[in-house]
C-alpha cells in the first residue's frame, strides 16, 4: 500500500506541480506527518523530491524529472480524461484505486497531451445518476462483490415485493449498475436471475464455490434481461380524444406507433380533435395522467376508466362548489 501511495506522490507533483504537505495529505487521505516521511522515503530512492519553507513554499519535483508511458496518442489520452469516477464505483470500493490509475496515466503523458485532457475536463462531464433518484442502501455490495470474484455461493436475505424477507444460496454470476442502481445477477435452481442489492438486507459468503458458465455473457444477459422487462410490463390502452394542442405535448412513451384513427362513436366526435390511443402502466396511473390534462382531453374507452375519471372530476367539483357560488 505504501508503494502505491508513494507512486500516487510523484504523480501528483508531476501533474499539478508544487503542492503543500496539507494538500498531498488531503488527496492522498492520509496525515501530513506522512507525506513528509514519504518524502525523504523518495529522497532516499534518488527521486528528486524537495520541500521549500515559506509562502508559497510546498513540496515539488525537480523540472527535469518526470515518468513516461509511451504508445497512448493524443486523441486517446483525451478520450481517457473524459473518464470520471461515477457512484456506483465509489460504493463498490474501487474509487480510490480508480483516481490513482487515472492520476497515473495523466501523470505519464507529455505535457502537450495533458492540455487537451485538461481541455476535455472542462468541456464533459458524465453524470451517471438519473432525475430524482434516492441514493439506495446497499451495505453489503462489497460481501457480494467478493463472491462474484471469487466464484463462492452466496447466502442472501432480501425484502421482496410484500415486504417479506426470503433467504436463499445463490451463484453470483455478476453486479451491474444502472443509472448508479446495483443488480445482482445469480443463478439458482438452474434459472439466472436479476435481484436489486438494495433489497438484499443481509449477505454472507459461503466456503463452496460454485462452477461458473464458460458461455455466459453478462453484458449480453443484461441487455436481453432489460429488452424482456421493458417488453413485459403491463400496459393498459386507453382510447381518447384529445384538443390538437394537447397532441403535441404528450410524452411519446404514452402514445402508440399507429395512425389516429379510431372508430369514434358519432355522439362522441368533435371537430378538430384527434382520436389517439395511449398506454399507461395501469388503471390508475391513467386515470392519475388524464385529470390532470383536464378539459384538452375525452376517454372514450375503456368505460370504467371513462366513468371514474367523470366521478373524480364530479368529486372535486363539489369540493370547490362553495368557493364557486
Amino acid at each position: 500500500m505504501r508503494a502505491d501511495r508513494l507512486l500516487s506522490l510523484i504523480m501528483l507533483l508531476q501533474t499539478r506541480g508544487r503542492l503543500t504537505a496539507r494538500q498531498l495529505a488531503i488527496e492522498l487521505e492520509v496525515s501530513e506527518r506522512t507525506i513528509y516521511r514519504d518524502v525523504i522515503a523518495l529522497n532516499a530512492a534518488g527521486i528528486p523530491v524537495y520541500t521549500e519553507g515559506g509562502h508559497g513554499g510546498g513540496i515539488s519535483l525537480v523540472e527535469s524529472y518526470r515518468t513516461d508511458l509511451t504508445g497512448l496518442r493524443p486523441e486517446e489520452a483525451q478520450a481517457l480524461s473524459m473518464l470520471n469516477i461515477p457512484e456506483p464505483l465509489v460504493r463498490l470500493g474501487v474509487g480510490q484505486e480508480l483516481k490513482a490509475a487515472l492520476l497515473k496515466l495523466s501523470a505519464a503523458v507529455p505535457p502537450s497531451v495533458r492540455e487537451k485532457q485538461a481541455h476535455a475536463r472542462h468541456r464533459i462531464h458524465l453524470d451517471a445518476a438519473w432525475w430524482f433518484q434516492p441514493e439506495e442502501s446497499t451495505p453489503y455490495l462489497q460481501i457480494i462483490q467478493q463472491a462474484v470474484w471469487q466464484d463462492r455461493l452466496l447466502q442472501i436475505n432480501y425484502r421482496d415485493d410484500f415486504n417479506t424477507i426470503n433467504e436463499q444460496i445463490v451463484a453470483p454470476y455478476g453486479l451491474v449498475a444502472k443509472a448508479s442502481i446495483w443488480y445482482l445477477i445469480f443463478s439458482r435452481e438452474g434459472h439466472i436471475r436479476s435481484r436489486r442489492v438494495s433489497r438484499i438486507v443481509s449477505a454472507a459468503m459461503l466456503p463452496q464455490s460454485f462452477e461458473r458458465p464458460v458461455d455466459f455473457d453478462l453484458a449480453a444477459f443484461w441487455q436481453k434481461w432489460c429488452a424482456d422487462y421493458e417488453n413485459d410490463r403491463p400496459q393498459y390502452e386507453v382510447r381518447a380524444l384529445i384538443l390538437p394542442s394537447l397532441a403535441a405535448r404528450l410524452p411519446r412513451p404514452l402514445r402508440k406507433d399507429q395512425p389516429d384513427i379510431l372508430n369514434t362513436p358519432p355522439a362522441m366526435q368533435r371537430d378538430d380533435w384527434q382520436a389517439i390511443t395511449l398506454t399507461f402502466e395501469n388503471f390508475e396511473t391513467a386515470r392519475t395522467h388524464i385529470l390532470g390534462f383536464g378539459g384538452a382531453i375525452v376517454v372514450l374507452e375503456p368505460l370504467a376508466l371513462r366513468r371514474s375519471v367523470a366521478d373524480f372530476a364530479q368529486q372535486i367539483r363539489t369540493l370547490y362548489a362553495v368557493d364557486m357560488d
